[in-house]
């Protein structure tokens, strides 16, 4: 575990910063916040800037940033598509889960935008059935820069202070030991939130964090 930190530290800081604001962004751009670690990647570079290897205040800006512009771009794909967006392939094999979050939209409006960057799969098609079902996007870029304020900031900092709260362990226990206790904590963070988000599924309605 503590090589992988290695291996992280070792890539470049404006490399690091790319692969971040790529994956943030295409989460919602192109549908695939279920498959792509947007969210893990965001995580991650929180502890990269608790080690100083990246500026917090760039990271943040960044993951904001990338957040609204791939909603943005989501919502647009979605206004276009209108009720085409269904027959999507990405899209196909979540029926249930899809009308489950227009249901969600049409009752909570643009909170649901803004509560959607909590869940993997809503963060991914939120923007799109927001487009799709005709909202204006200046009403939907509010909300959207809203959760993008909660959600980047949020998650960054998790990752941040994850890694800030182990960093005089080193002095103690050296580096290695240091470094395997910040990627535990991290880790255990994620587990903890994909335990809640498939528990979320398994009792009906709270797929949609209703």
């Amino acid at each position: 575990m503590s090589g992988l930190l290695a291996h992280l530290l070792a890539v470049p800081g404006p490399w690091a910063y790319a692969v971040i604001g790529l994956l943030v962004f295409v989460e919602a751009a192109i549908f695939v916040g279920f498959v792509v670690p947007g969210e893990s990647a965001v995580l991650l570079g929180g502890l990269l800037a608790s080690t100083g290897h990246l500026s917090l205040w760039l990271l943040l800006t960044l993951v904001i940033v990338a957040g609204v512009l791939g909603d943005s771009v989501g919502f647009e794909v979605g206004r276009r598509l209108g009720p085409r967006i269904s027959d999507l392939r990405p899209l196909r094999r979540h029926g249930a889960k899809i009308e489950a979050a227009r249901t969600y939209l049409r009752h909570r409006g643009g909170r649901a935008v803004v509560l959607g960057r909590f869940t993997a799969f809503l963060r991914a098609v939120m923007p799109a059935l927001a487009g799709a079902s005709e909202m204006s996007y200046r009403r939907f870029l509010v909300f959207n820069v809203l959760g993008g304020l909660i959600w980047g900031s949020g998650v960054t900092l998790l990752g941040y202070f994850a890694g800030s709260s182990f960093a005089t362990v080193a002095q103690s226990l050296g580096r290695g030991s240091a470094a395997l206790l910040i990627i535990v904590a991290v880790a255990g963070t994620l587990t903890w939130r994909h335990r809640r988000r498939r528990a979320r599924r398994d009792t009906g309605g709270a797929v949609i964090g209703a």
